[in-house]
């Protein structure tokens, strides 16, 4: 595949990157964020997730993002989030940033807020930008309730409250999640936006909210922290956001000044974010990177890739070609926590890497990407012990031991 060049020849993994805002992080791996779903009752991150941290700072990376943070106790992507509202866990926040940077990773905090595919949906109504239930088993139990202006500036402030606590609590930024179906992500979208006001119907309509959150969260944090964007390259969905819109998100981004965009694609009702191996996920998976290179052609932007990349050649080629200043890493972190350091040294990441448990049978996909987000899960506690490498599970094993786990938690959390 040919590369647009465009950094210098030098540029590989262990390069250091000087961001727009001054923050310069070590080296190009970064752990990409994954649900970690250890905080507490309460909102705050327990000991357990500070001690994951402690693990993975010690492993090399040149940059953590952490999984989704909440902005709002009344929605949230999956039980025992972490939700930061207001001051009540600021010390908390300040040992867990700790915990991550100790070691000189660069700590960024992801906030979001699921919009209508906010779990619980039996106890609480879900919210979007209008009145339509997503297409997803599970997620499409309530109609959710249209929000209102008032509702959006709300969250406008929600979004900045949380980044504002953040950034006091010693993350070095946030990234503002965009992408996989969730709220700003339904607002970019043309299926789930059918607002006919000013934050719906044309694209430059329904990228209004995520450019004003961006220039709140800006204004708020200042002009030496990080804010960064996960945003889909395309849904993978039949007029949803497509990739000739999506790349003039990217750029609406860039002249915003934002400091680095994450490249991912998928949603709910189109899980390619998942990484449920499957021929059209492969492809996906490279249009990600054609996605960047045609991005690149119109912008130096800094680019983040996550999604598949294993072998450290291919890392250093499309580093070394300019095609992406980041490779972001998700499931190889919640298998080997010192795959970055790894990395650094020359050692492939893809060395005895396990096999997320997977029911090889037709129509499993749903069933399968839930099979991975809970072996995740339960190797985030088995690193946050002290284990180094984390061995393979079997699909029963895991939807036995997941399935009471996380009906437990979900009990304890509404």
């Amino acid at each position: 595949m040919s590369l647009t060049n465009g950094a210098s020849s030098s540029t590989a993994i262990d390069s250091p990157l000087l961001l727009p805002c001054g923050i310069t992080v070590p080296n190009r791996v970064a752990k990409a964020a994954m649900s970690e779903q250890l905080g507490e009752r309460s909102g705050a991150p327990s000991q357990t997730l500070t001690r994951l941290y402690s693990e993975w700072g010690r492993g090399g990376a040149g940059m953590l993002i952490t999984g989704n943070v909440m902005i709002d106790r009344r929605g949230y992507v999956e039980p025992r989030n972490v939700i930061i509202e207001d001051e009540r866990h600021l010390e908390a926040l300040g040992n867990w940033s700790r915990a991550g940077s100790r070691a000189g990773a660069v700590m960024v905090m992801q906030i979001n807020h699921p919009g209508r595919v906010a779990v619980g949906p039996l106890q609480r109504r879900p919210v979007g930008p209008s009145a339509l239930r997503p297409q997803a088993p599970g997620f499409n139990l309530r109609r959710p309730r249209e929000l209102s202006v008032a509702d959006i500036t709300d969250l406008r402030r929600r979004f900045t409250r949380t980044a504002e606590l953040a950034v006091a609590a010693g993350f070095a930024g946030v990234q503002i999640h965009a992408a996989h179906g969730y709220l700003l992500s339904q607002f970019l979208s043309p299926i789930a936006n059918q607002r006919s006001d000013h934050y719906g119907g044309s694209p430059e309509n329904r990228r209004r909210l995520l450019l004003e959150v961006v220039a709140d969260v800006r204004a708020a944090i200042g002009p030496g922290a990080i804010v960064s964007v996960k945003l889909n390259s395309a849904d993978f969905q039949a007029g949803g956001l497509d990739e000739a819109e999506s790349l003039d998100v990217a750029l609406a981004l860039d002249r915003a000044g934002i400091d680095l965009l994450e490249i991912s694609g998928g949603n709910y009702e189109a899980p390619a974010m998942t990484g449920v191996v499957t021929d059209s996920t492969r492809e996906r998976e490279a249009y990600f990177l054609r996605y960047a290179q045609e991005l690149r052609s119109r912008s130096l932007l800094p680019l983040m890739l996550t999604g598949g990349v294993r072998t450290l050649a291919f890392m250093n080629e499309v580093l070394d070609r300019g095609a992406v200043d980041v490779i972001g890493l998700g499931r190889p972190f919640a298998v080997r926590p010192n795959v970055a350091a790894d990395l650094l040294t020359g050692i492939d990441a893809a060395r005895e890497l396990p096999a997320a448990p997977r029911i090889p049978v037709p129509g499993a996909d749903p069933l399968n990407s839930y099979l991975q987000l809970a072996w995740h899960a339960a190797n985030f506690r088995r690193i946050a012990s002290g284990v180094q490498q984390v061995r393979a599970r079997g699909a029963l094993r895991t939807l036995a031991t997941a399935g009471t786990t996380v009906t437990a938690r979900a009990l304890t959390q509404f």
